[in-house]
């Protein structure tokens, strides 16, 4: 079997002396219940450090202390014991949490909100403004496939297109440390190998992924370092290379060789290594890759598809140097504005009313004119005569109501 070397996912990762975001010391959780008697040790004096660019995986079975971790991580639980340390400052501090992106295990979305709107909302928590939010949104459902599907209600959406729109909601802020809980859970083959080239892209542009997943092989593709749960302490903990690797065991890959040559080298083989240690088959391809190129083949086919798309590249916020607005952007939004002196004229037309027409007498008084039939002309009107007005009638009616004699 061949033991091929894997370059590093990030190169920050890889070094020893990074900057530490995560540091646990003696960490302890005890839950207790309703008499304060201890209940469970879900965590039991854990130790590990996360550095800065690395993806870091916490594993284990179903209980063993992953999530309890996670929780005490974003402050959302107190320690029993131990500390914490994350940017060098407590969980529970304020400006810290608007540093870190979390996706929970389960996505808690508001059903009637639609994708747009849903990473609007979250926006506004971390106070984007109304440009950016919009701007990130826009992109943000680019690359996670959503925007095609972008005003359907999220409560509509499937498993897999909710855990879409939760990785999406878990990266507005630019977090420099993003948590991941089982990020791939009911995403398509498409979608998890999306989400792992966006965690390893997230890592080598310099942020920190805590990765917890019951799947290893995505954890495989990405981590750096994985720490290994059981019973609430660490197991195992160390690099993938140095866990993984097989000292006693050599895999040699080549391409098809003529029988001949093959026998030549065998019989080589064969006089230091028992016959029946030796091996020879062809590689396979994993399913994953194999079901990728199907898919690739069926778009570049021109196959249609109702469900989730293809994202396209990571954010363009989210990569190095895209904090700052391109020039041409401002330029454009420059020219969209008023001129100055379109301002000055609009200014002048709202403060100045518009003069009253002249008044033409002439018709003003063919208006006032009694029409006539067609066969017959049409006379001019008579004169009004101003007479004083007879209140006689008017006087003895008042009296008679009022009871009063006339």
């Amino acid at each position: 079997m061949t033991a091929v070397e894997v370059a590093p996912k990030s190169a920050a990762g890889s070094s020893s002396n990074a900057e530490a975001v995560v540091s646990v010391r003696g960490l302890t959780k005890v839950f207790k219940d309703f008499w304060n008697r201890p209940k469970a040790r879900a965590v039991d004096n854990v130790d590990f450090e996360v550095r800065r660019g690395e993806v870091f995986g916490l594993l284990g079975p179903n209980g063993s202390g992953k999530s309890t971790t996670v929780k005490l991580l974003l402050g959302l639980l107190n320690p029993t014991k131990g500390h914490i340390e994350v940017f060098g400052h407590s969980p529970r501090h304020v400006q810290t949490k608007s540093r870190i992106g979390y996706l929970p295990e389960e996505s808690y979305l508001y059903r009637y909100l639609n994708s747009r709107e849903t990473l609007d909302f979250f926006g506004n928590l971390f106070q984007l403004s109304k440009g950016e939010r919009d701007n990130r949104a826009g992109q943000l459902l680019e690359m996670v496939g959503l925007n095609q599907v972008h005003t359907r209600a999220v409560g509509e959406f499937s498993k897999g297109m909710q855990r879409r729109i939760g990785l999406a909601q878990a990266l507005i802020n630019d977090p420099d440390l993003v948590i991941l809980d089982e990020p791939t859970s009911g995403l398509d083959p498409i979608g998890c190998r999306e989400v792992k080239d966006l965690i390893v892209a997230l890592a080598r542009r310099g942020k920190t992924v805590i990765l917890s997943s019951h799947l290893l092989a995505d954890v495989e593709d990405v981590c750096d370092r994985v720490v290994i749960y059981y019973g609430g302490k660490i197991q195992a903990a160390g690099t993938l290379k140095e866990l993984l690797a097989e000292p006693d065991t050599l895999r040699i890959t080549t391409p098809v060789l003529p029988r001949e040559t093959l026998e030549r080298v065998l019989e080589v083989i064969r006089r230091d290594v028992a016959t029946d240690k030796v091996r020879v088959d062809n590689p396979t391809q994993n399913l994953e890759s194999y079901f990728l190129d199907v898919v690739e083949k069926a778009k570049r086919g021109a196959q249609e598809t109702s469900g989730a798309q293809s994202g396209a590249r990571v954010a363009a916020y989210l990569r190095a140097g895209a904090e700052d607005r391109p020039a041409a952007e401002k330029i454009l939004e420059k020219l969209s504005l008023p001129q100055p002196a379109a301002q000055d004229a609009v200014k002048t037309k709202t403060a100045t009313p518009a003069a009253a027409p002249k008044m033409d007498e002439n018709k003003l008084e063919a208006m006032a004119r009694v029409s006539a039939p067609s066969t017959v002309p049409a006379k001019p009107a008579p004169a009004l005569e101003t007479k004083p007005a007879d209140l006689s009638k008017a006087d003895e009616t008042l009296s008679s109501l009022l009871g009063k004699p006339k």
